[in-house]
């Protein structure tokens, strides 16, 4: 994913225009536009500006990954994980906990145990 893509992204999270964005970081609305465009890319002081705004670090905003310990989708829950608060992600997590337990039951549903089968055997 490239810098404007995800800037697209977390634009549409908070229902924010491109224009909005501008006024509020004091940018031309033209210059964000090449952002979001890829015609142009901003300079440090306005990336960090930008991972500031949205809470996100300048590696995520240049989908950047030091180390493959994490996938981009697991970036991104953690993201989105650490803008809740701490209600939400409590919740978050049961709801996670919950859609495992559901994986679980429909693992057991599609094989059956080997001792279930072993005892009709006898």
């Amino acid at each position: 994913m490239n810098l404007g893509e995800i800037l697209r992204n977390l634009l549409d999270e908070r229902d924010m225009t491109q224009k909005e964005l501008a006024k509020t970081l004091n940018i031309a609305a033209s210059t964000l536009g090449g952002y979001i465009q890829g015609y142009s890319e901003p300079d440090f002081e306005t990336l960090k500006l930008l991972a500031s705004y949205f809470d996100v670090s300048t590696d995520y905003l240049l989908d950047f990954q030091r180390n493959r310990s994490y996938t981009r989708n697991q970036q991104e829950l953690l993201r989105i994980f650490e803008s809740l608060t701490p209600e939400q992600q409590a919740l978050y997590i049961e709801q996670g906990k919950a859609i495992l337990k559901f994986n679980q039951k429909e693992h057991a549903k599609l094989s059956p145990s080997i001792t279930s089968e072993d005892s009709h055997a006898g």
